[in-house]
């Protein structure tokens, strides 16, 4: 079973990709990847899965969008669970500029045979597609207070927080269940946090499709059981992984110095 995590660009920006496969009782990090055109982006999820062959695809952007304005219940629900986190997020609406791309994502993949799982039966394999959102889940699986900031403010603000990321999935993913063999032994995984803030962003995507793939692999393998579900097949949903009540502790001891 494999899990592709797709950090989409939700209008002209570059997408980050990450394929994850469940093998001998851990998950090892196939490829990490940055594609610009949703063609090299479906390409790229070709290339990974075969057709008919297992996999979920986790996507952070609204492929489900019921409402003409405001906010979906998904969005509203994020705000009121996460808003302490600084965690609530982007409000979707068929009025937004990217509403017709990111549905239009989700379609495709859908004719590809991955269908929407809000609901899932646990460690069956299956074609599978569901909507992610990586801030929340780091939160959630790392035990933070709070989101790593690292997508707006100084450039070396934004480092700062990437490192503690980078780190948290290092150190932090390999002793969770599912566990992630060390990324570090794939060729693709950033071994350094860039300086410079296009390289910067480039691995923000990577490491985030790498939260949203993991968020997949997740939810497969506990389904309800460890996992939030904020809104349903109708809304719009979002899959955030439970609270890790026995690792809440552990990002303290790797935060960046």
């Amino acid at each position: 079973m494999k899990f592709l995590g797709i950090d989409l660009g939700w209008t002209s920006g570059a997408s980050g990709l990450c394929c994850l496969e469940w093998s001998d009782g851990s998950l090892q990090l196939l490829d990490l990847n940055r594609q610009q055109t949703t063609t090299d982006i479906l390409n790229w999820v070709d290339q990974w899965t075969a057709p008919s062959e297992p996999a979920m695809i986790a996507v952070d952007a609204p492929t489900l969008i019921p409402n003409l304005t405001g906010m979906r219940l998904p969005d509203k629900l994020t705000h009121q669970h996460f808003r302490h986190y600084h965690a609530g997020c982007y409000p979707a609406n068929l009025g937004r500029p990217f509403a017709q791309h990111t549905i239009e994502f989700g379609l495709v993949l859908e004719a590809r045979g991955f269908t929407h799982a809000p609901i899932i039966t646990p460690q069956i394999p299956g074609r599978y597609q569901i909507e992610v959102y990586p801030h929340p889940a780091i939160v959630h699986l790392f035990g933070l207070t709070r989101i790593l900031k690292y997508k707006k403010g100084k450039l070396s603000d934004r480092r700062s927080e990437l490192l503690k990321l980078h780190q948290y999935i290092l150190n932090i993913l390999p002793t969770l269940t599912p566990s992630l063999c060390p990324p570090s032994l794939c060729g693709s995984f950033p071994q350094e946090i860039p300086t410079a803030g296009i390289a910067l962003k480039a691995v923000e995507d990577q490491l985030d499709s790498l939260i949203c793939a993991y968020v997949a692999a997740h939810w497969w393998y506990w389904g309800s059981d460890r996992n939030w579900v904020l809104g349903d097949s109708t809304t719009g949903y979002i899959v955030i992984p439970a609270p890790t009540i026995n690792h809440s502790k552990l990002s303290d001891r790797f935060v960046a110095k």
